[in-house]
């Protein structure tokens, strides 16, 4: 039970990096702890945050997998209050200092036992475990008394108290201190976790909800964050820079949502897409007959975004005449159509983008040095997946969740294997490489629920398994070899002679290279209902 407290970064410990109270459960530990609460006890454990605004209640799951609250009298309305109460004792605590380290016992308005164990993080009192709905056998543990407006208000029946009080478990003093040794686990737990990401909920927890749907708590992302906090009010120009698919798009969006323009038009122009003639007439539009084909007057896209927000990506693959237009555009806000004579005049705010480096074009001469300076007013640099392994089973989850949200497809889950092959892999597609992959891996798993490593494209297997520079030449190629020998063995169902035949090696030579590599088939373990 306890060895899985080491993968405190796993897959399923990390399915949210800022411990959302709303994922908790998903938590691989504490769903093993509640487990066991609710075979031993029929009993379960609840979340309450710091102010006692929320507590977690999940509903039961479908595969009757354990409910993490017991209801402290059903068909009674005071398991939530009860809850709440507690959370707002130990809150009241927290602000004079007096929250204590170790459980508290109280018992609720339908007499039955509660047990609160606070969570705290260097001092701070960040919320509670709790666990509720039953009676004790033999001496009393001591409690303290909860003594709040909310529960002497609560009208409690005799008659249903008493039917409450038979249908609940009956603990043994014993019994309560195993399950308080359960409950300080999972507070064990989310403070680990907590420490590991440091970051506390509800400042981790604002940026992923504001800046939605960009994904990420690595240090580089919470960084961007913080940029994007003083930028999105105003109307400075920014460019945003980063490799191909790590969501520079999405960056943009999001300053234009939070931004005074958010009623106003959000423009894209990809500069690249189109030559130098085509992009000038799409930029800034044309006057009828300026050219073969002109058989109307066209607005730009200028003018489409005026008073709105016009996101410029590949910024760096303009050609120097469209330069010179652009940047007077953002010094005086002004331009003249394709084949016009008259300016005219747009407020718009400009976004601009590329995966260049354009400090480096400005020396070689391919980009304007007084255009460069004033479209890097502010400069946000999206991190490359590589750099933020932390956020690589977020993503997945995030992924894996949304192609299971239409109905489609099952909700599925990555075997540890396969996340690790992820771990290794460099993603010069990035985030996009990977949001690919996993709809690759869903559509091809068919109806298996967790997804096997010999699923994983042979790409992502081949380079993550790829030997590190500092090995020795023998050890270099005797990684390359076994690598190659059980890919064609499994796409070949471990068939030794057609492996052989398609390696061009004879069988026997095939079996001996086995036995020196040690291979073995990849057996599937089907998912845990």
């Amino acid at each position: 039970m306890l060895a899985a407290r080491s993968v405190r970064l796993g897959y399923h410990v990390a399915s949210t990096m800022n411990l959302a109270w709303d994922d908790l459960d998903r938590l691989h530990v504490v769903r093993k702890l509640g487990q066991i609460a609710q075979r031993r006890w029929g009993l379960g454990l609840g979340f309450v945050r710091a102010r006692a605004e929320d507590v977690r209640i999940p509903r039961p799951e479908a595969d009757g997998a354990c409910r993490l609250v017991q209801s402290c009298a059903p068909g009674l309305a005071g398991c939530t209050d009860t809850a709440h109460a507690v959370g707002e004792l130990l809150a009241v605590h927290a602000v004079s200092g007096q929250v204590p380290a170790s459980s508290l016992a109280y018992t609720c308005h339908a007499g039955l036992k509660e047990v609160a164990v606070p969570i705290l993080l260097d001092g701070r009192y960040l919320g509670c475990v709790i666990a509720g709905g039953f009676s004790t056998a033999g001496q009393e543990a001591e409690e303290r008394p909860l003594a709040t407006a909310r529960i002497s208000r609560l009208p409690v029946a005799a008659e249903a108290v008493a039917p409450a009080l038979e249908r609940h478990p009956r603990l043994s003093l014993t019994d309560v201190g195993y399950l308080t040794e359960l409950m300080e686990l999972v507070a064990e737990e989310a403070v680990a976790f907590l420490t590991e990401t440091s970051r506390l909920p509800e400042e981790a927890a604002a940026a992923p909800g504001r800046y939605a749907p960009i994904i990420g708590q690595a240090p580089q992302m919470l960084e961007l964050y913080r940029v994007l906090d003083r930028v999105v009010e105003s109307d400075t120009t920014v460019l945003v820079q980063g490799e191909n698919g790590t969501g520079k798009e999405l960056v943009a969006r999001a300053i234009h949502r939070h931004s005074a323009r958010r009623d106003q038009r959000f423009v894209v122009q990809n500069c690249s897409a189109l030559n130098d003639n085509l992009l000038d007439s799409e930029l800034f539009g044309h006057r009828r007959g300026a050219f073969t084909g002109a058989v109307s007057d066209k607005p730009g896209l200028f003018e489409v975004a005026d008073r709105g927000t016009f996101f410029l990506d590949e910024v760096g693959d303009m050609s120097p005449a469209l330069q010179v237009k652009l940047l007077r555009v953002l010094q005086e806000g002004q331009f003249t159509r394709v084949g016009d004579t008259e300016p005219r005049q747009v407020d718009v705010r400009i976004i601009g983008a590329t995966h260049r480096d354009l400090r480096a074009m400005v020396v070689s001469g391919e980009f304007r040095e007084d255009l460069f300076y004033r479209i890097n007013v502010i400069n946000l640099v999206v991190p490359p997946l590589r750099e933020r392994p932390l956020d690589l089973p977020v993503l997945c989850d995030h992924f894996l969740q949304r192609l299971a949200a239409g109905g489609k497809q099952r909700r599925k889950r990555l075997a540890r294997p396969t996340l690790e092959l992820f771990a290794a892999y460099a993603w010069p597609g990035n985030v996009r490489e990977l949001e690919n992959e996993i709809e690759r891996l869903v559509v091809l798993s068919g109806e298996e629920r967790v997804i096997a490593e010999d699923m994983v494209s042979p790409r992502i297997r081949v380079l993550a398994e790829r030997p590190a520079p500092s090995r020795s030449l023998d050890e270099a190629v005797g990684s390359f070899e076994r690598g190659l020998l059980g890919e064609a063995l499994a796409q070949h169902r471990w068939n030794r002679t057609q492996a052989a035949e398609a390696l061009g090696i004879s069988r026997r030579n095939l079996i001996r290279k086995i036995a020196k590599y040690k291979l073995s088939p990849i057996r599937r373990r089907k998912a845990d209902p």
